[in-house]
Parts: C-alpha cells; sequence; structure tokens
C-alpha cells in the first residue's frame, strides 16, 4: 500500500476530538479540494510502498488504541479493506476519514467519518450530487456515521440543507457538523462565529478542528 505518513496525535474532528489516535495516512486522492490541508497526501511518487503487516505493526508501536484511516482517500487505495480487518483484528478503534466518493463494500470500522464535498470545494474532479447521495446513503445503512460538511461561507448552508433532506435516513443532529473552512490556525478562527451561528439556527453541531488550532497545519501531528 502506498501510505503518505503514520503518527501519533490527537483527533482533531468530529466525535472523537481530544482522543490520542494514531493516523495512517494513505497516499493518493481521487478528488482535488482548493482548501485540502493535505495537499502533500495527493502525491503517490512521494510515498512509502508498506506491506499490510508493516503498516499494522507500526501503528501498534504506539499506545493509543484508536486508529484512523485517512488520506488522501484512504477508500480507493490498494488492500484498504484489508488493512481495515488487520487493524480492528488487532483491537483497534478504527475511524475512517472518507471523502464519501466511494461505497463501502463491506470494509471493517467503528466510526465511518464522511465528508461529502460542497462547491466551495472547487472540485474539477466532483461528482452528482444523486451519486455521492447515494454512496452515503449505504454507509449510514450500515455503520454508525458522522457527516463533517466544510463550510466557507453563509451560503454554503443551502447546500447542507438539501444534502441532507435527499437522504432517506435520519442522522442525529449531535453527528452532523458544520467546520469552518481553512488551512491554517487563523483561517479557522475567523469563520468560526458565522459557523456557531449557523449550528445555532439550523441545530447540527460546531465542528471544531483542533488540529489546526494546536499545530497550525503542522505535519505529521
Amino acid at each position: 500500500m502506498l501510505i503518505s505518513e503514520i503518527f501519533h496525535s490527537i483527533q482533531g474532528e468530529g466525535e472523537l476530538v481530544g482522543m490520542p489516535s494514531v493516523f495512517v495516512r494513505c497516499a493518493g486522492c481521487n478528488l482535488r479540494c482548493d482548501w485540502c490541508d493535505t495537499k502533500y497526501a495527493w502525491d503517490e511518487n512521494d510515498a512509502l510502498s508498506l506491506p499490510v503487516a508493516e503498516i499494522v505493526a507500526r501503528a501498534e508501536n504506539f499506545s493509543a488504541k484508536h486508529c484512523v484511516l485517512t488520506g488522501g482517500e484512504p477508500m480507493i487505495a490498494e488492500d484498504i479493506h484489508s488493512l481495515a480487518s488487520a487493524l480492528r483484528a488487532g483491537g483497534a478503534h478504527l475511524t475512517i476519514e472518507t471523502n464519501a466518493s466511494s461505497p463501502p463494500n463491506g470494509i471493517e470500522c467503528d466510526l465511518a467519518s464522511l465528508s461529502p464535498k460542497l462547491n466551495n470545494g472547487g472540485n474539477v474532479n466532483s461528482i452528482k450530487i444523486e451519486h455521492q447521495i447515494d454512496i452515503v446513503q449505504k454507509w449510514i445503512d450500515g455503520y454508525y456515521c458522522q457527516l463533517k460538511f466544510v463550510v466557507q461561507r453563509e451560503e454554503d448552508i443551502h447546500e447542507v440543507k438539501d444534502f441532507m433532506d435527499r437522504l432517506k435516513s435520519v442522522i442525529p443532529n449531535h453527528r452532523v457538523f458544520l467546520m469552518p473552512e481553512g488551512e491554517n490556525a487563523e483561517n479557522v478562527a475567523a469563520r468560526s462565529e458565522m459557523i456557531v451561528k449557523l449550528c445555532m439556527t439550523h441545530g447540527w453541531r460546531f465542528g471544531q478542528r483542533l488540529h489546526l488550532e494546536l499545530f497550525d497545519g503542522k505535519r505529521g501531528v
């Protein structure tokens, strides 16, 4: 498998924010969001080629029992299903952070962290909303999920509402996060008050980006 990095830090987003975790960052992504804060993970040529057993061994060297498969986009990585199974077999609580453009196809995980992309991502590779809703629905039907939407401006809330209205299943409000767009702590802070007001209006949860607040976009933490 092509791996961008493996490191020990704390979870910066979602339900498990603040939880010590091992991050396995897969290289390669099928999308190109303008504001992505891990663009370095797109480059498969700047990655380690590691077998599943070696990845698991490196992850188990750390004390954290929570493990996060992230990227890039982990769901397009070769052998991702085998890696997920091996990590959970070793006792890890496993989160998969995905852009929700690929179906789960039976992958093992404890928390599916889904981040559908809004138009503010400027994606040249974006998928049709109907297709993405169908994929998100497959995840929701089979897994414990959280949804994270990156919000750049107040108008983005209309896309979020439309997306949520078109899902067949109801996701509890406390598992739907609105996160401020930003590649560093300053940009995140500048948008936070606006997003707090949106959360108060619509009942969804403010999505803290603790890793940016603490480490300001530094790699490997």
